[in-house]
């Protein structure tokens, strides 16, 4: 059985440098997209992915991840917009890293699509009328 979830992974200073998710590939036969990272040499990092794999080799993968040090969270935020007031002006299309946002090209509406949200807050802050909210 094939499992795919998004994940926040916080890496200590010491493991900025290691190889981490290549490991995750090589050992364990895990597929990954990096939605999101910041990783700074000497200095604490994160990534947020979507990861997926059987079921047994992400368990596997995930023991390995907390034993080398690494802390795990799930992406728990999520991000949705309130439809009454979107005025639909496009302002969080220049700001989303992922494409999240659409326009139809008929009706220059704004669509959002939730699967390809990585809950970066970008839209939040650029959004005029506050249209796009943030549940935890």
């Amino acid at each position: 059985m094939k499992v795919a979830r998004k994940i926040v992974l916080h890496f200590p200073a010491q493991l900025v440098e290691k190889a981490i998710a290549y490991r995750l590939v090589k050992d364990f036969d895990l597929q990954f997209n990096i939605l999101k990272a910041s990783i700074i040499p000497d200095s604490e990092g994160f990534i947020v992915l979507e990861l997926s794999g059987e079921k047994d080799a992400y368990n596997q993968g995930i023991r390995f991840l907390t034993r080398a040090g690494v802390k795990i969270e799930p992406l728990s935020q999520n991000v949705s917009r309130n439809e009454e007031k979107c005025t639909h002006c496009g302002a969080c299309l220049t700001v989303c890293p992922t494409g999240a946002f659409e326009v139809e090209d008929a009706s220059r509406r704004i669509f959002f699509n939730h699967d390809k949200c990585i809950v970066c807050g970008n839209c939040l802050k650029a959004c005029p009328p506050r249209a796009m909210e943030l549940h935890f």
